[in-house]
Protein backbone atom coordinates (compact mmCIF):
# COMPACT_ATOMS: atom_id res chain seq x y z
CA UNK A 1 0.00 0.00 0.00
CA UNK A 2 1.38 3.37 -0.89
CA UNK A 3 2.25 6.00 2.05
CA UNK A 4 -0.76 8.46 0.24
CA UNK A 5 -3.11 5.28 1.10
CA UNK A 6 -1.80 4.61 4.27
CA UNK A 7 -2.63 8.12 5.69
CA UNK A 8 -6.14 8.47 4.18
CA UNK A 9 -6.88 5.19 5.82
CA UNK A 10 -5.63 6.53 9.04
CA UNK A 11 -7.27 9.55 8.27
CA UNK A 12 -10.70 7.57 7.60
CA UNK A 13 -10.02 5.86 11.12
CA UNK A 14 -9.41 8.88 13.10
CA UNK A 15 -13.39 9.99 11.59
CA UNK A 16 -14.53 6.88 13.73
CA UNK A 17 -12.84 7.77 16.77
CA UNK A 18 -14.15 9.67 19.42
CA UNK A 19 -11.97 12.21 19.02
CA UNK A 20 -13.00 14.14 16.14
CA UNK A 21 -13.70 17.38 16.14
CA UNK A 22 -17.60 18.34 17.96
CA UNK A 23 -18.67 19.95 14.38
CA UNK A 24 -18.12 16.16 12.23
CA UNK A 25 -20.71 14.70 15.03
CA UNK A 26 -23.30 17.56 14.77
CA UNK A 27 -23.06 17.29 11.47
CA UNK A 28 -23.48 13.17 11.59
CA UNK A 29 -26.64 13.58 12.82
CA UNK A 30 -28.12 17.03 10.78
CA UNK A 31 -29.15 18.13 7.57
CA UNK A 32 -29.85 21.43 6.21
CA UNK A 33 -30.68 22.86 2.65
CA UNK A 34 -28.33 24.17 0.56
CA UNK A 35 -26.66 27.78 1.83
CA UNK A 36 -26.83 30.55 -0.77
CA UNK A 37 -24.53 33.50 -0.82
CA UNK A 38 -27.50 35.42 0.50
CA UNK A 39 -28.14 33.12 3.27
CA UNK A 40 -24.23 33.36 4.18
CA UNK A 41 -24.38 37.22 4.23
CA UNK A 42 -27.43 37.44 6.30
CA UNK A 43 -26.02 34.49 8.72
CA UNK A 44 -22.21 36.37 8.98
CA UNK A 45 -24.80 39.92 9.43
CA UNK A 46 -26.52 38.19 12.31
CA UNK A 47 -22.84 36.57 13.84
CA UNK A 48 -21.65 40.57 13.49
CA UNK A 49 -24.53 41.94 15.38
CA UNK A 50 -24.50 39.60 18.15
CA UNK A 51 -21.26 37.98 19.28
CA UNK A 52 -18.68 40.69 18.08
CA UNK A 53 -20.30 43.28 20.06
CA UNK A 54 -20.08 40.93 23.68
CA UNK A 55 -16.12 40.31 22.38
CA UNK A 56 -15.88 43.92 22.45
CA UNK A 57 -17.36 44.41 25.42
CA UNK A 58 -15.13 41.75 26.94
CA UNK A 59 -11.77 43.12 25.77
CA UNK A 60 -12.77 47.07 25.77
CA UNK A 61 -13.22 46.30 30.04
CA UNK A 62 -9.81 43.79 29.81
CA UNK A 63 -7.52 47.23 28.35
CA UNK A 64 -9.82 49.74 30.24
CA UNK A 65 -9.77 47.47 33.78
CA UNK A 66 -5.82 46.74 33.57
CA UNK A 67 -4.96 50.79 33.09
CA UNK A 68 -7.38 52.58 35.26
CA UNK A 69 -4.36 52.42 37.56
CA UNK A 70 -2.54 54.43 34.73
CA UNK A 71 -5.28 56.95 35.27
CA UNK A 72 -5.74 56.75 39.41
CA UNK A 73 -2.11 57.25 39.21
CA UNK A 74 -2.79 60.86 37.96
CA UNK A 75 -5.54 61.16 40.54
CA UNK A 76 -3.29 60.97 43.37
CA UNK A 77 -2.97 57.00 44.02
CA UNK A 78 0.55 56.82 44.91
CA UNK A 79 0.07 60.14 47.28
CA UNK A 80 -2.86 58.24 49.47
CA UNK A 81 -1.74 54.51 49.63
CA UNK A 82 1.74 55.67 50.51
CA UNK A 83 3.64 53.88 47.72
CA UNK A 84 6.42 55.31 45.60
CA UNK A 85 7.04 55.27 41.72
CA UNK A 86 9.09 52.14 41.52
CA UNK A 87 6.33 50.36 43.52
CA UNK A 88 4.09 51.74 40.94
CA UNK A 89 5.63 50.18 38.42
CA UNK A 90 5.97 47.10 39.87
CA UNK A 91 2.00 46.95 39.80
CA UNK A 92 2.11 47.32 35.84
CA UNK A 93 4.75 43.96 36.08
CA UNK A 94 2.86 42.06 38.58
CA UNK A 95 -0.39 42.27 36.57
CA UNK A 96 1.84 40.40 33.29
CA UNK A 97 3.93 38.07 35.49
CA UNK A 98 0.43 35.79 36.91
CA UNK A 99 -1.40 36.53 33.62
CA UNK A 100 1.64 34.82 32.02
CA UNK A 101 1.88 32.33 34.67
CA UNK A 102 -2.31 31.60 34.22
CA UNK A 103 -1.37 31.10 30.30
CA UNK A 104 -0.87 27.44 30.15
CA UNK A 105 -3.70 26.20 32.99
CA UNK A 106 -6.01 28.90 31.28
CA UNK A 107 -5.76 26.92 27.93
CA UNK A 108 -5.96 23.68 29.48
CA UNK A 109 -9.08 24.88 31.01
CA UNK A 110 -10.46 26.54 28.44
CA UNK A 111 -10.42 23.07 26.44
CA UNK A 112 -12.19 20.62 28.87
CA UNK A 113 -14.88 23.87 29.71
CA UNK A 114 -17.50 25.31 27.98
CA UNK A 115 -15.81 28.35 26.77
CA UNK A 116 -17.45 30.58 26.27
CA UNK A 117 -18.89 30.04 30.38
CA UNK A 118 -15.05 29.92 31.28
CA UNK A 119 -14.80 33.18 29.96
CA UNK A 120 -17.46 34.71 31.27
CA UNK A 121 -16.63 33.37 34.55
CA UNK A 122 -13.33 34.86 34.42
CA UNK A 123 -14.74 38.31 33.67
CA UNK A 124 -17.20 38.35 36.37
CA UNK A 125 -13.88 37.52 38.44
CA UNK A 126 -11.97 40.28 37.27
CA UNK A 127 -14.56 42.99 37.74
CA UNK A 128 -14.68 41.90 41.79
CA UNK A 129 -11.25 42.39 42.02
CA UNK A 130 -11.37 45.99 40.36
CA UNK A 131 -14.03 46.66 42.62
CA UNK A 132 -11.73 45.78 45.25
CA UNK A 133 -9.19 48.19 44.45
CA UNK A 134 -11.76 51.14 46.04
CA UNK A 135 -11.31 49.57 49.59
CA UNK A 136 -7.06 48.98 48.83
CA UNK A 137 -4.90 51.78 51.07
CA UNK A 138 -1.67 50.25 51.11
CA UNK A 139 0.74 48.17 48.82
CA UNK A 140 0.40 44.97 49.83
CA UNK A 141 -3.50 45.31 49.33
CA UNK A 142 -3.10 46.85 45.68
CA UNK A 143 -0.24 43.86 44.92
CA UNK A 144 -2.37 41.32 45.65
CA UNK A 145 -5.60 42.92 43.60
CA UNK A 146 -3.00 43.21 40.63
CA UNK A 147 -2.05 39.61 40.97
CA UNK A 148 -5.01 38.48 40.97
CA UNK A 149 -6.17 40.45 38.24
CA UNK A 150 -3.83 39.46 35.73
CA UNK A 151 -4.58 35.70 36.83
CA UNK A 152 -8.38 36.39 35.99
CA UNK A 153 -7.72 38.40 32.54
CA UNK A 154 -5.33 36.03 31.30
CA UNK A 155 -8.50 34.07 29.77
CA UNK A 156 -9.95 37.09 27.96
CA UNK A 157 -7.55 37.15 24.59
CA UNK A 158 -6.84 33.49 23.67
CA UNK A 159 -11.08 32.46 24.50
CA UNK A 160 -11.78 35.21 21.87
CA UNK A 161 -9.17 34.62 19.54
CA UNK A 162 -10.81 30.79 19.69
CA UNK A 163 -14.10 32.15 19.62
CA UNK A 164 -13.32 34.13 16.40
CA UNK A 165 -11.66 30.95 14.49
CA UNK A 166 -15.22 28.93 15.33
CA UNK A 167 -17.31 31.15 13.53
CA UNK A 168 -15.23 32.92 10.62
CA UNK A 169 -13.19 32.13 7.78
CA UNK A 170 -9.76 33.02 7.44
CA UNK A 171 -10.07 35.69 5.13
CA UNK A 172 -12.72 37.57 7.71
CA UNK A 173 -11.00 36.81 10.77
CA UNK A 174 -8.27 40.05 11.28
CA UNK A 175 -11.73 42.37 10.27
CA UNK A 176 -13.38 40.77 13.21
CA UNK A 177 -10.24 40.08 15.75
CA UNK A 178 -9.70 43.98 14.67
CA UNK A 179 -13.18 44.86 15.81
CA UNK A 180 -13.01 42.97 18.83
CA UNK A 181 -9.56 44.56 19.67
CA UNK A 182 -10.52 48.25 18.90
CA UNK A 183 -11.97 47.74 22.35
CA UNK A 184 -8.45 49.12 23.64
CA UNK A 185 -8.76 52.22 21.57
CA UNK A 186 -12.25 52.92 22.95
CA UNK A 187 -11.01 51.76 26.75
CA UNK A 188 -8.42 54.57 26.31
CA UNK A 189 -11.03 57.15 25.60
CA UNK A 190 -13.19 55.75 28.40
CA UNK A 191 -10.81 55.94 30.91
CA UNK A 192 -9.80 59.75 29.83
CA UNK A 193 -13.27 60.61 29.95
CA UNK A 194 -14.08 59.12 33.32
CA UNK A 195 -10.73 60.17 34.73
CA UNK A 196 -11.33 63.79 34.07
CA UNK A 197 -15.03 63.72 34.74
CA UNK A 198 -13.96 62.25 38.60
CA UNK A 199 -11.28 64.47 39.21
CA UNK A 200 -13.85 67.21 39.25
CA UNK A 201 -15.16 65.01 42.47
CA UNK A 202 -14.44 66.51 45.69
CA UNK A 203 -15.62 64.37 49.25
CA UNK A 204 -14.30 63.48 52.35
CA UNK A 205 -15.40 60.04 52.72
CA UNK A 206 -14.60 58.22 48.77
CA UNK A 207 -11.57 59.72 46.86
CA UNK A 208 -12.15 60.29 42.91
CA UNK A 209 -10.31 57.13 41.94
CA UNK A 210 -11.60 54.81 44.58
CA UNK A 211 -15.26 55.81 42.75
CA UNK A 212 -13.81 55.07 39.63
CA UNK A 213 -12.61 51.43 40.57
CA UNK A 214 -15.99 50.87 42.16
CA UNK A 215 -18.13 52.15 39.35
CA UNK A 216 -15.58 50.02 36.64
CA UNK A 217 -16.06 46.55 38.41
CA UNK A 218 -19.35 46.60 39.06
CA UNK A 219 -19.92 46.96 34.81
CA UNK A 220 -17.17 44.53 34.49
CA UNK A 221 -19.38 42.08 36.55
CA UNK A 222 -22.41 42.93 34.93
CA UNK A 223 -21.08 41.58 31.22
CA UNK A 224 -19.83 38.61 32.68
CA UNK A 225 -22.64 37.80 33.93
CA UNK A 226 -24.36 38.51 30.48
CA UNK A 227 -21.40 36.10 28.29
CA UNK A 228 -22.47 33.45 30.46
CA UNK A 229 -25.86 33.70 29.88
CA UNK A 230 -26.27 35.13 26.05
CA UNK A 231 -22.58 34.16 24.21
CA UNK A 232 -22.48 30.76 22.78
CA UNK A 233 -19.70 28.47 23.33
CA UNK A 234 -20.17 26.97 20.30
CA UNK A 235 -22.21 27.13 16.79
CA UNK A 236 -23.42 23.93 17.95
CA UNK A 237 -24.74 25.01 20.94
CA UNK A 238 -26.06 28.40 19.95
CA UNK A 239 -29.23 30.10 19.97
CA UNK A 240 -29.94 29.45 15.79
CA UNK A 241 -31.58 27.73 14.23
CA UNK A 242 -30.97 24.15 13.18
CA UNK A 243 -30.19 25.00 9.62
CA UNK A 244 -28.06 28.26 10.80
CA UNK A 245 -26.17 25.90 12.96
CA UNK A 246 -24.90 23.90 10.00
CA UNK A 247 -24.07 26.54 7.61
CA UNK A 248 -21.96 28.34 10.37
CA UNK A 249 -20.31 25.12 10.57
CA UNK A 250 -19.53 24.61 6.51
CA UNK A 251 -18.86 28.00 6.21
CA UNK A 252 -15.58 27.27 8.40
CA UNK A 253 -14.99 23.82 6.74
CA UNK A 254 -12.62 25.74 4.29
CA UNK A 255 -10.50 27.18 7.33
CA UNK A 256 -9.08 23.17 7.68
CA UNK A 257 -8.94 24.34 11.59
CA UNK A 258 -11.73 22.37 13.29
CA UNK A 259 -14.22 24.24 15.67
CA UNK A 260 -14.37 22.11 19.16
CA UNK A 261 -12.34 18.85 20.31
CA UNK A 262 -12.50 18.40 24.37
CA UNK A 263 -10.11 15.66 24.04
CA UNK A 264 -6.47 17.01 25.21
CA UNK A 265 -3.81 15.27 22.93
CA UNK A 266 -0.11 15.96 24.25
CA UNK A 267 1.57 15.43 21.12
CA UNK A 268 0.09 18.58 19.84
CA UNK A 269 1.83 20.42 22.42
CA UNK A 270 4.69 18.94 21.48
CA UNK A 271 4.07 20.05 17.79
CA UNK A 272 3.37 23.52 18.47
CA UNK A 273 6.88 23.59 20.24
CA UNK A 274 7.99 22.26 17.56
CA UNK A 275 6.85 24.57 14.85
CA UNK A 276 9.38 27.43 13.34
CA UNK A 277 6.28 29.49 12.85
CA UNK A 278 6.00 29.59 16.51
CA UNK A 279 9.06 31.08 17.45
CA UNK A 280 9.11 33.34 15.01
CA UNK A 281 5.49 35.00 16.12
CA UNK A 282 6.73 34.89 19.66
CA UNK A 283 9.65 36.77 18.74
CA UNK A 284 7.67 39.39 17.33
CA UNK A 285 5.03 39.41 19.47
CA UNK A 286 7.66 40.18 22.52
CA UNK A 287 9.41 42.99 20.48
CA UNK A 288 5.70 44.52 19.68
CA UNK A 289 4.86 44.53 23.03
CA UNK A 290 8.03 45.91 24.77
CA UNK A 291 6.66 49.14 23.49
CA UNK A 292 2.80 48.52 23.99
CA UNK A 293 3.66 47.69 27.81
CA UNK A 294 5.34 51.02 28.12
CA UNK A 295 2.50 53.11 26.35
CA UNK A 296 -0.34 51.66 28.03
CA UNK A 297 0.85 51.96 31.70
CA UNK A 298 2.94 55.66 31.16
CA UNK A 299 0.59 56.88 28.89
CA UNK A 300 -0.94 59.43 30.95
CA UNK A 301 2.14 59.73 33.09
CA UNK A 302 4.52 60.61 29.56
CA UNK A 303 1.67 63.63 29.28
CA UNK A 304 1.55 64.76 32.42
CA UNK A 305 5.91 65.24 31.75
CA UNK A 306 5.32 67.55 29.22
CA UNK A 307 4.07 69.73 31.84
CA UNK A 308 0.50 69.56 31.52
CA UNK A 309 -2.33 69.44 35.13
CA UNK A 310 -3.41 66.35 35.80
CA UNK A 311 -7.14 67.21 34.39
CA UNK A 312 -5.51 68.13 31.16
CA UNK A 313 -3.06 64.87 31.11
CA UNK A 314 -7.28 63.56 30.94
CA UNK A 315 -8.24 64.99 28.38
CA UNK A 316 -4.72 64.85 26.30
CA UNK A 317 -4.94 61.41 26.54
CA UNK A 318 -8.58 60.96 24.64
CA UNK A 319 -6.65 61.17 21.00
CA UNK A 320 -4.46 58.72 21.96
CA UNK A 321 -7.63 56.22 22.21
CA UNK A 322 -8.68 57.75 18.89
CA UNK A 323 -5.51 57.10 17.12
CA UNK A 324 -5.53 53.62 18.47
CA UNK A 325 -9.36 52.62 17.00
CA UNK A 326 -8.69 54.76 13.98
CA UNK A 327 -5.06 52.15 13.17
CA UNK A 328 -6.72 49.20 14.69
CA UNK A 329 -9.83 49.33 12.20
CA UNK A 330 -7.59 50.35 9.50
CA UNK A 331 -4.99 47.85 9.56
CA UNK A 332 -7.55 45.30 10.36
CA UNK A 333 -10.06 45.75 7.72
CA UNK A 334 -7.33 46.48 5.23
CA UNK A 335 -5.66 42.88 6.32
CA UNK A 336 -8.95 41.27 5.48
CA UNK A 337 -9.94 43.15 1.93
CA UNK A 338 -6.05 42.24 0.72
CA UNK A 339 -6.25 39.01 2.27
CA UNK A 340 -2.52 39.68 3.56
CA UNK A 341 -1.03 40.31 7.20
CA UNK A 342 2.88 40.78 6.87
CA UNK A 343 3.34 43.80 5.16
CA UNK A 344 0.20 45.42 7.04
CA UNK A 345 2.29 44.87 10.56
CA UNK A 346 5.48 46.01 9.13
CA UNK A 347 3.92 49.24 8.03
CA UNK A 348 2.44 49.88 11.83
CA UNK A 349 5.55 49.04 12.95
CA UNK A 350 7.02 51.77 11.11
CA UNK A 351 4.48 54.33 11.63
CA UNK A 352 4.13 53.58 15.44
CA UNK A 353 7.08 52.24 16.59
CA UNK A 354 9.90 54.71 14.11
CA UNK A 355 8.33 57.69 13.67
CA UNK A 356 6.21 57.82 16.72
CA UNK A 357 9.04 56.69 18.70
CA UNK A 358 11.55 59.05 17.27
CA UNK A 359 9.40 62.16 17.25
CA UNK A 360 8.77 61.08 21.13
CA UNK A 361 12.52 60.53 21.91
CA UNK A 362 14.43 63.13 20.09
CA UNK A 363 11.87 66.38 19.96
CA UNK A 364 12.66 69.09 21.80
CA UNK A 365 11.83 68.98 25.37
CA UNK A 366 9.98 72.35 24.99
CA UNK A 367 8.26 71.74 21.83
CA UNK A 368 4.79 70.21 22.91
CA UNK A 369 3.68 69.72 19.49
CA UNK A 370 5.99 66.95 17.93
CA UNK A 371 6.22 65.50 21.77
CA UNK A 372 2.41 64.71 21.98
CA UNK A 373 2.23 63.83 18.13
CA UNK A 374 4.80 61.49 18.70
CA UNK A 375 3.26 60.01 22.04
CA UNK A 376 -0.32 59.59 19.93
CA UNK A 377 1.90 58.14 16.78
CA UNK A 378 2.96 55.39 19.11
CA UNK A 379 -0.76 53.82 19.81
CA UNK A 380 -0.36 52.68 16.33
CA UNK A 381 1.68 49.89 17.46
CA UNK A 382 -1.06 48.11 19.08
CA UNK A 383 -2.83 47.35 15.59
CA UNK A 384 -0.39 44.94 14.77
CA UNK A 385 -1.86 42.75 17.62
CA UNK A 386 -4.69 41.66 16.26
CA UNK A 387 -3.09 41.08 13.04
CA UNK A 388 -0.98 38.49 14.66
CA UNK A 389 -3.53 37.19 16.91
CA UNK A 390 -5.39 36.28 13.44
CA UNK A 391 -2.17 34.74 12.07
CA UNK A 392 -2.25 32.28 15.27
CA UNK A 393 -6.27 31.58 14.75
CA UNK A 394 -5.67 30.85 10.59
CA UNK A 395 -2.27 28.99 10.99
CA UNK A 396 -2.81 26.36 13.33
CA UNK A 397 -5.07 23.25 13.61
CA UNK A 398 -6.27 20.46 15.87
CA UNK A 399 -8.10 22.08 18.63
CA UNK A 400 -4.93 20.92 21.37
CA UNK A 401 -2.36 22.75 19.12
CA UNK A 402 -4.57 25.85 18.79
CA UNK A 403 -5.06 26.63 22.67
CA UNK A 404 -1.63 25.92 23.07
CA UNK A 405 -0.33 28.76 20.36
CA UNK A 406 -3.19 30.85 21.97
CA UNK A 407 -1.32 30.85 25.14
CA UNK A 408 2.43 30.90 23.31
CA UNK A 409 1.03 33.97 22.00
CA UNK A 410 -0.27 35.50 24.94
CA UNK A 411 2.42 34.70 27.52
CA UNK A 412 4.62 36.48 24.18
CA UNK A 413 2.46 39.51 25.00
CA UNK A 414 2.92 39.36 28.60
CA UNK A 415 6.81 39.12 28.30
CA UNK A 416 6.92 42.12 25.98
CA UNK A 417 4.41 44.12 28.39
CA UNK A 418 6.57 43.17 31.45
CA UNK A 419 9.59 44.23 29.97
CA UNK A 420 7.98 47.65 28.60
CA UNK A 421 7.15 49.29 32.09
CA UNK A 422 10.49 48.38 33.57
CA UNK A 423 12.19 50.69 30.74
CA UNK A 424 10.75 53.59 32.33
CA UNK A 425 13.20 54.00 35.74
CA UNK A 426 12.08 56.28 38.35
CA UNK A 427 15.75 58.11 37.84
CA UNK A 428 15.06 58.80 34.41
CA UNK A 429 12.37 61.05 34.92
CA UNK A 430 10.58 62.98 33.47
CA UNK A 431 12.15 62.52 29.92
CA UNK A 432 12.63 58.89 30.12
CA UNK A 433 15.14 58.64 27.31
CA UNK A 434 15.70 55.29 27.33
CA UNK A 435 12.69 54.11 27.77
CA UNK A 436 11.50 56.13 24.71
CA UNK A 437 14.60 54.79 22.42
CA UNK A 438 13.44 51.44 23.94
CA UNK A 439 10.24 51.95 21.59
CA UNK A 440 11.82 52.40 18.22
CA UNK A 441 14.83 49.41 18.36
CA UNK A 442 11.88 47.15 19.52
CA UNK A 443 9.67 48.12 16.82
CA UNK A 444 12.02 47.53 14.07
CA UNK A 445 13.33 44.06 15.40
CA UNK A 446 9.68 43.25 15.37
CA UNK A 447 9.76 44.84 11.73
CA UNK A 448 12.63 42.65 10.48
CA UNK A 449 10.85 39.37 12.22
CA UNK A 450 7.80 39.65 10.34
CA UNK A 451 9.67 39.61 7.26
CA UNK A 452 11.45 36.55 8.05
CA UNK A 453 7.89 35.07 9.01
CA UNK A 454 6.95 36.20 5.87
CA UNK A 455 9.77 34.48 3.70
CA UNK A 456 9.38 31.27 6.04
CA UNK A 457 5.80 30.95 5.25
CA UNK A 458 6.09 31.06 1.33
CA UNK A 459 9.02 28.82 1.77
CA UNK A 460 6.80 26.14 3.33
CA UNK A 461 3.57 26.91 0.77
CA UNK A 462 6.25 25.89 -1.87
CA UNK A 463 7.91 22.77 0.10
CA UNK A 464 4.16 21.77 0.47
CA UNK A 465 2.98 21.86 -2.38
CA UNK A 466 5.61 19.86 -3.99
CA UNK A 467 5.54 17.43 -1.15
CA UNK A 468 1.69 16.36 -1.94
CA UNK A 469 1.36 17.61 -5.44
CA UNK A 470 -2.06 15.54 -6.27
CA UNK A 471 -3.42 14.38 -2.99
CA UNK A 472 -6.87 13.46 -3.18
CA UNK A 473 -9.31 15.05 -0.76
CA UNK A 474 -10.44 12.60 2.00
CA UNK A 475 -14.33 13.95 2.67
CA UNK A 476 -14.28 15.77 6.27
CA UNK A 477 -10.91 15.68 6.90
CA UNK A 478 -11.48 19.62 7.39
CA UNK A 479 -12.85 18.36 11.02
CA UNK A 480 -10.42 15.08 11.74
CA UNK A 481 -8.71 17.44 14.21
CA UNK A 482 -5.82 17.29 12.65
CA UNK A 483 -2.58 19.69 12.86
CA UNK A 484 -2.01 22.06 10.35
CA UNK A 485 1.12 19.73 9.92
CA UNK A 486 -1.10 16.22 9.41
CA UNK A 487 -3.60 17.75 6.67
CA UNK A 488 -1.26 17.35 3.66
CA UNK A 489 -4.18 19.84 2.47
CA UNK A 490 -3.58 22.83 4.68
CA UNK A 491 -1.39 25.88 3.19
CA UNK A 492 -0.28 28.98 5.81
CA UNK A 493 -1.84 32.43 5.05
Amino acid sequence: MSTEKTEDAERGQVSKATDVDAALEYLNYENAAVMTAVDEKALVRKLDLTIVPIMWACYNLQYLDKTLINYANVMDLQEDTGISGSQFSLLATLFYVTYLVCEFPTGYLMQRLPTAKYLGANVTLWGLMVALNAAANNWATLAALRSLLGCFEAAVAPALILITSMWYKKSEQPARVGFWYVGTGTGVILGALTSFGFQHYMSDTFKSWQIMFLLFGLITICVGILVMFYLPDSPMKSRLTREEKIWAIERVRENQTGIENKHFKAYQVWECFKDPQTWLLAIIIITSNIPNGAVSSFQATIIKGFGYTSKQTALLSIPSGVVSCIAVISASVASSRLNVRGPIIIVVLLIGGVLGGCLLAFSPADNKGPLLTGNYLTNVIGSSLPILYSYAAANYAGHTKKVTMNAVTLISFCVGNIIGPQTFREEDAPEYLAAKVTIVVSSIVAAAATGVLMAYYAWENRSRDRRHAGVDHTQNSEFFDLTDRENREFRVS
